[in-house]
C-alpha cells in the first residue's frame, strides 16, 4: 500500500471512530446518549489504536499533520513526505466525517440542536477565551508528540537518509492510551483536537454536507485547533532534540 493512501485511510478511520463516538454521545435517540466525556476520551483512544494499528507499518500512521511536523523537525521523518502526508490526512479527515454523517443520519434528522451537531464535527471551547484555548491545545499536542517520540522506534530508508517512524501492535496501544489519558486529563476546555486535520476535514465537511437545520462551522475558532497543535508539535520536537543524545 501507497504510504499516502495508506495516511488518508488511517486517518479516516481515526475521524471515523472518534466522531462516531461523538455522535453517539450527543445526538438524539442514540444508543448511547448521555454516555458522557469519558466514553468520548475512551472513544477516541480506541481510534487512534485501531487507526494505527491499520496502517502503522506502512506508513508510521501519523494520521496528524502536528505529528508530521514535529518528527521532520526531529530528524525522524522526510521533509520531502511532509506536505503528500498533511494532504492525505486532510483528505482522510473530510471523508470519516462524511461516513459519519451517512452512519447515523437518522440520528442527526432526530437532533435540533445545531452546536450539538457541529460538535460531532469540530471542536470548540466551553468558555471562549482564544489565549487559553491556544494554549490548552499546544499543551495537549506537546503532550501527545513529546510522548510520540520518547516512545516509537524509528527506521531507516534503504538509502539510510530518510528517517521514519514504525508502530506495531504495541506502539498502538501506547498512543492510543496516550490520547486516552490526554483526553480525561485536557480534553475538558476545548475539545482536546490535538490534530489540524481531525479538525479542519471534518469542519469543512459540516459546511458542505446538507446537514437539517445546521448552523455555521465557527470559522473564527478554526485557527485555534490547527495552529495551536502545530505549535505544540514544534515545542515537543524542540525540547527532543535538546535532551536527545
Amino acid at each position: 500500500m501507497n504510504c499516502y493512501v495508506a495516511e488518508f485511510i488511517g486517518t479516516a478511520i481515526l475521524v471515523l471512530l472518534g466522531n462516531g463516538v461523538v455522535a453517539n454521545v450527543v445526538l438524539s435517540k442514540t444508543k448511547g446518549n448521555g454516555a458522557g466525556w469519558v466514553a468520548i476520551s475512551a472513544g477516541w483512544g480506541f481510534a487512534v489504536y485501531v487507526a494505527v494499528l491499520c496502517v502503522g507499518e506502512v506508513s508510521g500512521a501519523h494520521i496528524n499533520p502536528a505529528v508530521s511536523i514535529g518528527l521532520a523537525v526531529a530528524g525522524k521523518f522526510a521533509w520531502a513526505k511532509v506536505a503528500g502526508y498533511i494532504a492525505a490526512q486532510m483528505a482522510g479527515g473530510i471523508f470519516g466525517a462524511i461516513v459519519v454523517y451517512l452512519f447515523y443520519k437518522p440520528h442527526y434528522d432526530a437532533t435540533d440542536e445545531p452546536d450539538l451537531v457541529l460538535a460531532t464535527f469540530c471542536t470548540g471551547p466551553n468558555i471562549r477565551a482564544l489565549p487559553f484555548n491556544f494554549l490548552c491545545e499546544l499543551v495537549a499536542t506537546f503532550v501527545l508528540v513529546y510522548a510520540v517520540l520518547l516512545t516509537t522506534n524509528p527506521f531507516f530508508d534503504p538509502d539510510g537518509v530518510n528517517v521514519e517512524v514504525g508502530l506495531g501492535s504495541i506502539g498502538a496501544l501506547r498512543v492510543g492510551l496516550i490520547v486516552f489519558a490526554i483526553g480525561l486529563s485536557l480534553g475538558g476546555t476545548t475539545g482536546y483536537a490535538i490534530n489540524p486535520a481531525r479538525d479542519l476535514g471534518p469542519r469543512i465537511a459540516h459546511a458542505l454536507l446538507p446537514i437539517r437545520g445546521k448552523r455555521d462551522s465557527d470559522w473564527s475558532y478554526s485557527p485555534i485547533p490547527i495552529i495551536g497543535p502545530i505549535v505544540g508539535g514544534l515545542l515537543a520536537a524542540f525540547l527532543y532534540l535538546a535532551f536527545s543524545d
